[in-house]
């Protein structure tokens, strides 16, 4: 079931330890601010909660994972307050995903787009569907990923991180992810998906909740300086959509 709602929806169910986030948007699960603002709040919280072993990150339907930004936003941004503030829902849940004491598991049903990228790649570990193609398109319409970029490029290097940014019309394949990185596992569907989520975080879930946590802190060393690191290339994304070749772009995309 796909929601219809606006703003989106955001549900969150614990059981055993498995705490399962899931978001939705009728554009192609795509994400406007209040759906990020309340999945870094989410995500903050089950960090802080002691019954909380895992989190498994999924978006609702069986088509896209995630289509980024919401672009209605993005065309309604008419100075740099806005842009930066805009910008920075994706700093702050990328932030939240990394400060998270829980691993996080990413399920990957279908295509992700964008900041869906760097959702992706905040993820500790990624199982997917053969269907779940990705692209970094945000040099066609003049600005770029430079929000997202140190997550990915964490996940997949640099080499890939610039082919996936400088071929900005192109969709690189799961199989292209996996070989990278940025997916552990490529399923042939939807149903294998769910089971292999669901094996491995029951395994995870069964481990030391104190090993996990510190685990957690191994896997992200050296991104302490992330909060300030995101909020400048927040600014920078911001001033670029101000652009004459952004509001161009967009209004194009818009007709």
């Amino acid at each position: 079931m796909t929601t219809n709602r606006q703003n989106g929806s955001l549900y969150v169910n614990i059981q055993n330890k498995i705490a399962t986030i899931e978001f939705g948007h009728p554009a192609s699960n795509s994400l406007p601010s209040d759906l990020l603002l309340r999945l870094t709040n989410e995500l903050n919280v089950l960090s802080m909660n002691n019954l909380v072993s895992v989190i498994i990150l999924k978006s609702e339907g069986d088509k896209a994972f995630c289509a980024g930004a919401s672009f209605n936003e993005l065309i309604a941004i008419s100075n740099l307050e806005e842009g930066k503030k805009f910008f920075s829902g994706f700093a702050n849940v990328i932030n939240a995903m990394r400060t998270c004491s829980k691993i996080i598991i990413g399920r990957i049903q279908g295509k992700t787009v964008g900041g869906g990228v760097g959702l992706v790649a905040a993820c500790d570990y990624v199982l997917a569907t053969e269907k779940a193609s990705i692209k970094l398109s945000e040099l066609t319409i003049g600005i770029g990923p430079f929000v997202i970029e140190p997550a990915v490029t964490r996940k997949i290097g640099l080499a890939a991180t610039s082919a996936l940014t400088l071929d900005a019309t192109s969709w690189k394949t799961a199989y292209w992810a996996k070989e990278k990185g940025l997916y552990a596992k490529v399923l042939e569907n939807s149903k294998e998906l769910d089971e292999e989520v669901d094996v491995l975080a029951n395994k995870l879930a069964s481990y030391n909740p104190e090993a996990l946590v510190q685990m957690k802190n191994v896997l992200w060393q050296n991104t302490n300086h992330w909060k300030e690191l995101l909020a400048e290339r927040a600014k920078i994304s911001g001033q670029l959509v101000l652009s004459a070749f952004t509001k161009k772009a967009l209004a194009k995309f818009a007709k």
